[in-house]
């Protein structure tokens, strides 16, 4: 018995994404619910619309936001393409050296010790 998977978009995307681009980190929040409402859903039966999307990868070193941004959109293509597929997708592309900088700053910002110094 083959059971139908409930995040088709969703998994296409984790699937593709995942074997380009050997991500560390790969966050997708379906914010589709909260959109429903928009002139531009009304008779749309798919529930997985809008989306954002966090990847970190070393695929995206020494490129520009743009050219992370078109790697994303070329791989996922056929889902942005499709009638009911993605209307909306935000994207935060980073490597991880710029992670590894982001969550040092956040630690930072909270008043905890940096992992590397110990400083505050």
């Amino acid at each position: 018995m083959t059971t139908m998977s409930t995040t088709p978009v969703e998994d296409a995307m984790r699937l593709k994404i995942a074997e380009a681009l050997k991500p560390s980190t790969l966050e997708i929040h379906n914010d589709s619910a909260m959109h429903a409402h928009h002139k531009a859903m009304e008779g749309s039966i798919s529930k997985e619309t809008h989306f954002r999307l966090v990847i970190t990868s070393e695929a995206f070193m020494s490129k520009v936001q743009p050219a992370r941004h078109r790697m994303v959109y070329t791989l996922l293509r056929e889902e942005l393409e499709r009638e009911g597929g993605i209307h909306a997708l935000q994207l935060k592309t980073r490597t991880p050296e710029e992670e590894e900088r982001q969550l040092a700053r956040e630690k930072a910002e909270q008043g905890q010790p940096n992992a590397d110094t110990g400083n505050r």
